[in-house]
Order: structure tokens, then sequence, then C-alpha cells
């Protein structure tokens, strides 16, 4: 009895020790490979969404790539929510996500843990002997790859005396069941948070011949479920678009393994059919030989059979989830807080940029509305008006300090020298954009008040005068918008050579202002005050514009970067 269970708490120390390292593998192997990758996951899901099957061409590779179907569908979910996607477009995305996942099956099925420890030494050896950064994150990526297949010989090693163990043979029986065996690999998929890992376990009790492929395959079934509640989890108190796409991920993989369920045993005799057979074998070495690259083959053929079934249905998925989820009016309504700062991005630094880019031009978005009506709410404005647009700049203020905190954060990260200073780039534009909303709320909303409460008409010539200016300055202010947003060299040029244009329009409003300076009207000296500290005011927002581009001039940015879409169109999507 006791050597009993001295041998079974050595069998589960093999098989967990195993599978940590299993875990940790894949780990940095997903870590390795966005940071190797990563600059080229947004083309794939930007570019090859225009129909369903480009899209799932799109999804599958890049979750192949990056190996984490979490990845590509947290990206996915960003892009829907900041209207550069629809939800149907999201869908194809998620169904090839599960292809892609079935690639990490198929590799662990070839018989390569032998030759583990080779790419651990390898991969240590490269990275502890370079000096350059994508050196050592390739030799990261190779010691993960060691790692796993070095975690699934422990396992193989340890669950190799489960052949003889009465309980587990018992509770193998048990999952003759098919529905036994999804809802026991579900709970333990959920558990450990890793579709990968579970399927990894089932190929390993595979190469021992201890289950058989109808279990295989239902173990393989409850697998996909059990991911797709790790979504569902991960969605908890994200956005609605988050739990929309959540939602979408379950409904695919529960109605997938409903329909599949039915038909095991035919299901199980066409992967037979198509995977390779050992005739000199019989009995429990044959069911070890063959059944890993069947269950590989299942969890492939099951994956690729839903999407193609279910492709043809995207638009009726998203109108289901849409009306279970439905959109609310506090969702429709404007909502101040960043959209694009996913903290999960903050591990692929090339994706959190272009999302703290997209949070920039809302930001800046906000602004524009301030300069716009800013100069003429001092002007003319009422004091709700000029209430206004003191809220406006609690508004830009919110955003602008959830953007520093994002790169506070992302600068922890083991940024590389260009994104470092791309970092402090967009900290810089950031800080100006946010220093225009406090002039025109801290300066000109006070010279309103001061207006109302001395009871001061502006006249019309000077109104005119200061609309025009206002108007000017506004365009240069929308320019160095487009100019970070798009990272347009040449409309950042464009603002800083209307210098010399909007001096003579500030000279000539400066000497319209003087020359009124002795006009016979009441309030005159505090009127000259007030209109000579809005021009002086203007003037600081036209600064902090030309600082905006100079910044986009001096900075390059990071290598297969691609325009995003306008500021204005992007806020305007996101906020509608």
């Amino acid at each position: 009895m006791e050597q009993g269970s001295v041998h079974l708490g050595f069998i589960l120390m093999g098989l967990l020790g195993g599978l940590a390292l299993f875990l940790y593998g894949m780990d940095l192997m997903t870590s390795s490979l966005k940071r190797v990758a990563g600059k080229r996951m947004k083309q794939w899901l930007t570019r090859l969404t225009q129909n369903r099957f480009t899209g799932v061409a799109a999804g599958a590779l890049t979750t192949a790539v990056i190996q984490s179907s979490s990845v590509t569908t947290v990206l996915t979910v960003g892009f829907v929510a900041a209207g550069l996607m629809k939800l149907q477009q999201a869908i194809s995305i998620i169904l090839g996500a599960e292809i892609g996942t079935t690639v990490t099956a198929q590799i662990i099925a070839f018989k390569v843990t032998q030759y583990a420890l080779i790419f651990v030494a390898t991969g240590f050896a490269i990275n502890f002997l370079s000096q350059d950064d994508r050196r050592k994150r390739i030799g990261i990526l190779i010691l993960g790859f060691g790692l796993v297949f070095f975690g699934m010989a422990l396992m193989g090693e340890a669950t190799r005396p489960l052949r003889d163990y009465a309980p587990f043979v018992a509770l193998l029986q048990q999952m003759q069941n098919p529905l036994f065996g999804v809802l026991v690999s579900a709970a333990f998929t959920a558990l450990i948070q890793s579709s990968s890992a579970t399927t990894g376990v089932i190929i390993v009790l595979a190469s021992q011949g201890l289950i058989t492929l109808e279990q295989g395959i239902s173990l393989v079934f409850g697998a996909n479920i059990g991911t797709s509640i790790t979504a569902v989890l991960a969605s908890i108190g994200k956005p609605r678009d988050a739990r929309r796409t959540a939602l979408i991920h379950v409904t695919f993989n529960v109605l997938g393994v409903t329909l599949w369920i039915g038909f095991l045993q035919p299901f199980a005799e066409a992967v037979r059919l198509i995977s390779p057979s050992i005739t000199d074998m019989d009995g429990m070495a044959r069911l070890a030989a063959e059944t890993p690259r069947q269950i590989a083959n299942a969890h492939t053929l099951f994956n690729v059979g839903n999407t193609l079934i279910f492709i043809g249905f995207t638009a009726y998925l998203a109108r289901i989830v849409t009306w279970i989820i439905p959109v609310t009016e506090e969702e429709k309504a404007e909502r101040v807080a960043p959209k694009y700062l996913d903290p999960v991005l903050l591990k692929t630094p090339s994706l959190a940029f272009d999302r703290i880019r997209m949070e920039i031009g809302r930001l800046a978005a906000r602004v524009l509305p301030m300069v716009s009506k800013g100069p003429e709410a001092v002007m003319t404005g009422s004091t709700q008006e000029l209430r206004a647009l003191a809220r406006m700049d609690r508004h830009v203020d919110t955003l602008h300090d959830a953007i520093v905190d994002y790169i506070r954060k992302l600068s922890k990260k083991s940024l590389d020298s260009q994104e470092t200073e791309l970092a402090h780039a967009y900290l810089a534009i950031a800080g100006h954009y946010e220093s225009i909303g406090d002039t025109l709320k801290t300066d000109l909303v006070h010279l309103g008040i001061e207006r109302l409460r001395h009871d001061i008409k502006v006249s019309d010539e000077t109104q005119e005068l200061i609309r025009g200016l206002s108007k000017q300055i506004f365009e240069v202010v929308e320019d160095s918008v487009q100019a970070v947003t798009r990272w347009d060299r040449e409309i950042a040029a464009s603002v800083i050579e209307t210098k010399a244009e909007l001096e003579h329009s500030i000279e000539r409003l400066e000497s319209h202002i003087l020359r009124r300076i002795t006009a016979d009207e009441p309030h005159r000296r505090v009127t000259y005050r007030m209109e000579s500290e809005m021009l002086e005011n203007l003037r600081r927002v036209y600064y902090f514009a030309r600082k905006i581009a100079k910044v986009v001039l001096n900075q390059e940015p990071l290598p297969d970067y691609q325009h995003p879409v306008e500021a204005r169109e992007t806020a305007q999507k996101a906020d509608a």
C-alpha cells in the first residue's frame, strides 16, 4: 500500500513537472514569437479580412505563428471595439484561429521528444552568447521549443506505469462515455488555460497506449470547449465587444462539438483512413504507435470541418450574438475611457505602439472641438457653453493620464532603442495635446467668464479677425493630428511651413487690438487685456501644434509600420 502510494506520488510529480515545463516552454515560444513576428501580425489581420475566407487564413496564420489563439482574439476584439472591423469579420478570424491551434498538436504528434535537450542546449547557447536582441529572442524561442518536448518526454515517462494502475484504468473505462470525456477535458483545459497543453497530455496518454482514438477525440472536443470557457472568463469586466467575441468563441466550439459527437464512431473511422497505420504491431503497442498521429489529425479535421460548416453563417452568428448581448444606449453614448490601451498587448510592444497612436488620435479628436469652439465661446458664449468647454478638457485629461500610464507600463518591458525613442515621442505628443486642452480651458474659459462678469462686448471686426485666425489654427492642429496618426512627414512639414502665414495673421490681429485701445467704449482696458490674452493663447496653441509636427519629423516609425485610418474617422467610429 505504501509502495503504491509512493509510486503514485512519483507519477504525479513527473506528470505535473513535465506539464509545468511544457507550459513554460509554450510561454517562452509565444512571447519570443510575438516579439520577432509581432510587427507583421497587424498586417495579416488588417489586409486579409476583406472577405470570410481570407479572414480565416489571417486568423489561422497569425495563430500558427504566435502559438496563441488568445492573442489573436484580443487583437480582433480591439479592432472591433475601434470600429476598424465588423463583428462578422471578427468571426472569420476566430474560425481561423481555431485551425491555427491545431499546428501545435501536429508538431507534438511527431516523435521528436528524444531531441528535446538538443533544442534546449542550442537555444540556451544562442541566447547566452548573442549580443543582438533579435538573436537572443530566437535563442529563447528554440529553448522554449525544446522545453515543450522535454516536458512531453517527462510526462510520457511518468505515465508509463499507469498502464497497470487499476484506479486509472477504471477512470479510462468511464471515458468510454464520450460526454464524460468531454466534461473532464473541458474542466482540465479551463483550469490550466491552455488547450495546447491539454492536447499534449492527450497525445502523451495515447503514446502509452492508455486511450483509444475515440476517447482521444472526446477529450479533444472537451479541450476546444475548455479553451472557449477561458475566453469567457477573460472577458469578464471587459467591454461588451469583448464579451460578444468570447460568446462567438463559445458558440462556435459548443455547436461544433454538439454536431460531431453524435457521429463519433464514423468520424474516428474517417480519421483512421487518412492516418498512417502500422500493421506489424498489435494490441497496446500498435495503439501507442498509431493513436497520437490519429488524434492530431482528428483535432485538425474537427476544426477545419467546423470552419467549412460555419463560414457560411458568419452573418447569422453575428446577429445572434448581438441579440444575446445587445448594444445598449450607454454603449452608444460617449464614453470617456481609453478604448485601445489593452494591457494584454503590453507583451507585444509593436502592437502596443499602434494602440497608443490610435488612442492619441482619439485624444486629439477631443482637443479639436475645443480649438474650434473655444474662441467663439470666449467671445459670445454663455456660462453653460464655457462649462461645456471645461468638461471637454476633463475628458482630454482622462485620456492623457491613461496614455501616460500605459506608456509607463510599456517602458518597463524590454524595449529596444528605437522603441524607447518612440515611447518618448508619443509621451511628448500626448503631452502637447493635453497642453492645448489646458490652454483652452484654464486661460480661455477664464477670459470668457471675465467677459460675462464685466458684460464686455467684443466688436464685430475683432470677432471676425479672431474667427479667421482661429480657423487657421484649427486647420493646423487638425493637420498635426493627421501627421501623428498617419505618421506623415509631408503633412508635418506643412504644419511647420504655415508659420509665416500664421505670424502674419497674428500680427494683423495684434495691430488691430492696439489700434482699438483708444476706442471710446466701456471697459476698454479690460477688453484690451482680454483680447491680448486670447491672442497670446491662440499663438500658444499653434506652437504646440508645431512641436507635435517636429516630433513626427524627427522620429522614425517602427519597421513594417502601416498607416492606420485618419484620426477623425477612428474617433467617430470608436465613439459613435
